[in-house]
C-alpha cells in the first residue's frame, strides 16, 4: 500500500485546511485509516481515524468538534477536514493504514499498530 498525504500549508489561527490522503496498491485490506501528527521535539500523536468498512470515527480530545475525518471508498481517499486552528495544530499530519480488525470499542490510536504511512504534509498555524 502506498500512502501519499497532501493539503497542508500556512494558515492564520482560526482557519481552516484540508488533508488528502490517497492509497494506492493493495488497498483491500485496509482496516482502519488514521493521522497522526508530529510536532518539533515531541512524539507522534494520534489525532483521528475512521473504520473503512462502517465509517465509524475517532478523535483525540485535543481535535474533538473541530476536525473532522471521512473517507471515499470509491477513490480509496480519506481526508481530514480540519476548522478553528490553533497554533498548537502546528505539525508535520502523517497518514497512516492498519490492516487489524480490531473490535469497536478499541479505539485505533496507537502508531505502531499501522502498517503503511504516507510522507506527511506540514501544516504550520500562525498566531
Amino acid at each position: 500500500v502506498q500512502l501519499q498525504a497532501s493539503g497542508g500549508g500556512l494558515v492564520q489561527a482560526g482557519g481552516s485546511l484540508k488533508l488528502s490522503c490517497a492509497a494506492s496498491g493493495r488497498t483491500s485490506s485496509t482496516r482502519n485509516t488514521a493521522w497522526f501528527r508530529q510536532a518539533p521535539g515531541k512524539e507522534r500523536e494520534f489525532v483521528a481515524a475512521i473504520r473503512w468498512s462502517t465509517g465509524f470515527t475517532y478523535y483525540a480530545d485535543s481535535v474533538k468538534g473541530r476536525f473532522t475525518i471521512s473517507r471515499d471508498n470509491a477513490k480509496n481517499m480519506v481526508t481530514l477536514q480540519m476548522n478553528s486552528l490553533k497554533p498548537e495544530d502546528t505539525a508535520i499530519y502523517y497518514c497512516a493504514v492498519d490492516n487489524m480488525l480490531r473490535g469497536v470499542g478499541i479505539v485505533p490510536a496507537n502508531p505502531q499498530w499501522y502498517d503503511y504511512w504516507g510522507q506527511g504534509t506540514l501544516v504550520t498555524v500562525s498566531s
